[in-house]
């Protein structure tokens, strides 16, 4: 969340960076609530003070013999008066914090300025270009299907639409996917974590998912537990509530996880295929950097994820998002878009973002600085590194061959024993 002290003493900032996120916040009520809570917060010092210097003074007098019972009812007037103040501070505490969960993170000055994905900004496109097709070629789930790997009308009839069920090489490509990804990721240096598939609701306030989102979740209906939606909930969680070591800085981390998510206000989009499903594998990358370190490392974070693209060789292209299209929480995002030929456009596998102090603040995670020792949040960063389904979607499309078969990456073949060719068993 935002400081609410920057946002008293920053007013025309805030309102320019929700304006230019598009979002249509009032900050009077904060700042209302604010200036009461401040007020009553200064009432409290004075009668907290006024007591103690009662309590002097009726000690005094028991030494002295003297009478104290009429002091002593002052006393407890006054602390009467002081538990009126704190039951209503904790009331406008919780008031003002409700409002601050609501506001979302401010963009950073590099982002571009704009108000739907097609002001987003093209920063560079990668190697290998795209593929030249002498013949039509076709949609990733019309691939998968004819080749036997992908069944969408089986998954329906297990779980219902927007799910898929993979076979045979199938299934083996994607674990391909996974373990590849995996030993790229930690041979860089990243940690390897598997967490837990299900997390707190407090978590998931944590990494900004609620209370915003919550139409988006899938919650147990009997215990405060919710699956997630991506793996950056747990990982971003790791060191809640605790102070880290500037020396140990920057942490990175590294997940795979099936992410879960209800897709609401997505009726009749990508209702074929890979691209937006209730249930998804991915690969995800989380770093605990310090302030000063964060846009460094964000490069360094996209650089990590494109590793991945080259590698598979699949046509990319890395793009900035304008701030209408940046996430809640994201300060600054570069999207990672590979190229479909079946489809014929451009399709994200990974949101690469710097969140700067926004979770760290929700989770309390801080730093203490080397030499004055002195406590800072630190900047959370993640990304997919990558979403699993949208890149084997995109190998099917970019390795299809003329006869139905898909050639599979080099990088990829020791993960399938040596197999080079899917072609229907």
């Amino acid at each position: 969340m935002l400081d609410l002290k920057f946002i008293r003493e920053n007013i025309k900032k805030v309102n320019k960076g929700l304006k230019d996120k598009g979002e249509k916040i009032s900050l009077d009520e904060l700042l209302q609530l604010d200036g009461e809570r401040r007020k009553i917060l200064v009432e409290v010092e004075d009668l907290k003070y006024r007591r103690n210097k009662a309590s002097e003074e009726i000690g005094k007098l028991k030494r002295e013999g003297k009478e104290i019972k009429e002091s002593i009812g002052e006393m407890q007037k006054v602390s009467e008066r002081i538990r009126e103040l704190d039951d209503k501070l904790k009331e406008l505490q919780e008031k003002t914090t409700r409002h601050l969960l609501m506001i979302p993170n401010l963009p950073h000055e590099s982002v571009p300025v704009g108000k739907t994905p097609k002001d987003n900004k093209v920063i560079r496109e990668g190697k290998p270009r795209k593929k030249k097709f002498n013949f039509e070629p076709r949609e990733h789930w019309e691939v998968g299907e004819s080749l036997g790997i992908l069944d969408f009308p089986l998954a329906s009839r297990i779980s219902g639409t927007r799910f898929a069920l993979l076979k045979g090489k199938g299934a083996r490509l994607e674990r391909a996917l996974i373990n590849f990804m995996l030993d790229l990721h930690t041979k860089k240096g990243y940690k390897e974590v598997l967490p837990p598939f299900m997390v707190s609701g407090e978590s998931m306030m944590g990494t900004g998912q609620l209370p915003k989102f919550s139409i988006e979740l899938y919650k147990c209906k009997d215990d405060d537990l919710y699956l997630i939606p991506t793996g950056e909930v747990p990982l971003t969680n790791l060191h809640k509530n605790q102070i880290l070591k500037e020396k140990d800085l920057p942490l990175n981390y590294v997940a795979y996880t099936p992410c879960f998510r209800r897709e609401a206000g997505s009726y009749g989009k990508d209702t074929k295929g890979l691209i937006r499903n209730h249930q998804f594998n991915k690969v995800e990358l989380v770093k605990f950097t310090r302030p000063e370190d964060s846009y460094g490392e964000l490069e360094t974070l996209v650089s990590d994820a494109e590793k991945v693209l080259e590698l598979l060789e699949i046509p990319y292209q890395v793009v900035a998002l304008c701030t209408g299209d940046l996430g809640f929480g994201a300060a600054k995002t570069y999207d990672l878009e590979v190229w479909m030929p079946g489809e014929n456009r451009w399709r994200e596998v990974s949101s690469c973002s710097n969140f700067t102090d926004f979770q760290a603040r929700r989770i309390n995670i801080k730093h203490k600085k080397e030499g004055t020792g002195t406590l800072e949040y630190v900047h959370t960063l993640n990304g997919s590194g990558l979403a699993i389904g949208r890149t084997f979607a995109a190998i099917l499309e970019n390795n299809q061959t003329e006869k139905g078969t898909v050639v599979i990456p080099k990088i990829l073949q020791p993960y399938m024993n040596g197999l080079e060719i899917i072609d229907r068993d």
